[in-house]
């Protein structure tokens, strides 16, 4: 089928036995593509998965080539990538523009530290807080911390809101409110904010201070955020937790509340943010009054080269002394140039309507798969290229078909199939991929 066919324009330099190379999977047949036990990717994973630490369960393909929207595995078998390193890569794989760029500041500068300046730090923060206002985001941002992840970005926001909370209101107001269903990340302080138990009870006793409430519930707001309250940590759209949006009201009424109790409003876009929704952040589908005080990045800024921010308007800055928080590799001059490039093209008003209108095609597609298969979907739920499709099963077996024909799916929250493709995606393969899906519904529903 398309999806898997070979081109010799695409074949790795490296030599690779024909054997591998020939095997395709005929729309036809029920032969698996997944690679066979005997396969040079088995082979690389049993050597290499002895010396690993366990953490994910993963499929035996071996990545070793990245073109566009595609990847290619060891044998060379193409996939549609779905998933952009789970809405990491924006630009795609192997844009030649980056590239270039990572290896002319590789030849310059690397790292220094931040004992010291260089030219793209700064660069980058001030890129982030101009551009982020001339698009109508984060209205009165000021700095921007410049880190290496998301889960970074996100500690240093619970630290900031810490610390505001004990200049503005003294030693008891250090409460960190969060919500159920959300993620923010695996180190102890953005654990400790992940209210899941799968995640937190094998690292218990968590960091003191946090509760949890009930997302979108807009009743519950005023009982939730007190005035020992320092910080309230969340995703306008709930990526990991299932695809779902934050109402307006919601967030509205959070923005509102934090005001009275002098409470920091922290935005966690690490995955809905940076483009993906169609607007420059998720935020900016909001009313203004709704904008928060502290924004979190990472994902989508690097494309897939690792770099953070964590966005703060004066009320927070000034709070911020100097020793206060800190980072070695955050800001290095590499990771910065990468993170100004991608920003700055991905930042720009006709780059951003081009996601809105992919959206619609994506959107048409879905929709047309969940009146065709109205057992399996229930709902098709997201904005822009972050969507989600709601199913009355275990995902894991459509995943695992959609893969064996040449497209890579991930999931989310309770039995959601989830679409975070690269940004630049084209038409022709939305359709290509769609057929894909269409088929591996057809068979799990056979089954």
């Amino acid at each position: 089928m398309a999806a898997l066919r070979l081109s010799s324009k695409r074949l790795l330099s490296s030599k690779l036995p024909s054997s591998r190379l020939a095997v395709v999977r005929a729309a036809s047949t029920n032969l698996p593509v997944d690679p066979a036990a005997d396969s040079q990717s088995a082979a690389l994973v049993a050597q290499h998965q002895p010396f690993m630490v366990a953490t994910y369960a993963r499929p035996v393909q071996v990545f070793v080539k990245g073109d566009g929207c595609y990847l290619y595995d060891i044998e060379n078998r193409r996939y549609i990538d779905f998933n952009a390193g789970i809405a990491v890569n924006a630009l795609g794989h192997n844009d030649p523009q980056l590239t270039n760029l990572i290896y002319d500041q590789a030849k310059q500068l690397i790292h220094v530290s931040n004992l010291y300046h260089n030219p793209w730090t700064g660069a980058l923060s001030r890129l982030l807080v101009e551009r982020t206002k001339e698009l109508g985001g984060f209205k009165d941002a000021s700095k921007a911390f410049i880190c290496n992840s998301g889960s970074e970005a996100n500690e240093a926001a619970i630290k900031f809101a810490r610390k505001v909370g004990k200049v503005v209101g003294g030693e008891k107001k250090v409460g960190i409110v969060s919500f159920y269903n959300s993620f923010h990340g695996r180190t102890m302080g953005s654990l400790s904010a992940t209210p899941n138990p799968k995640y937190q009870k094998p690292f218990a006793p968590m960091v003191p201070g946090f509760s949890y409430g009930k997302y979108n519930d807009v009743e519950g707001i005023d009982a939730l955020v007190t005035e020992e309250t320092c910080g309230v940590i969340v995703e306008p759209i709930q990526g990991e937790g299932g695809i779902w949006v934050g109402s307006d009201e919601f967030l509205t009424k959070l923005r509102k509340r934090c005001t009275e109790v002098g409470a920091v409003l922290i935005y966690d876009e690490i995955q809905c943010g940076i483009g993906r929704t169609g607007k420059l952040w998720a935020h900016e589908h909001l009313p203004k009054e709704a904008h928060p005080d502290i924004l979190t990045m990472a994902k989508a800024l690097g494309n897939g080269f690792p770099v953070g921010a964590t966005m703060v308007n004066e009320f927070v800055a000034e709070k911020i002394m100097i020793g206060d928080h800190g980072t070695t590799y955050g800001g290095n001059p590499l990771a910065s140039r990468v993170g100004h490039y991608v920003f700055d093209r991905i930042a720009k008003p006709e780059f951003l309507a081009a996601v809105e209108e992919k959206s619609k095609i994506f959107v048409k597609h879905l929709q047309a798969l969940k009146e065709k298969y109205p057992e399996v979907i229930t709902e098709i739920r997201g904005k822009g290229l972050i969507l989600g499709a709601q199913l009355d099963r275990d995902p894991s077996e459509i995943v695992k078909e959609c893969r064996e024909r040449g497209l890579l799916v991930i999931t989310a929250g309770t039995n959601v199939l989830r679409f975070v493709p690269p940004l630049v995606i084209e038409e022709h393969t939305i359709e290509e991929g769609m057929k894909i899906l269409d088929d591996a519904l057809a068979a799990v529903t056979r089954k």
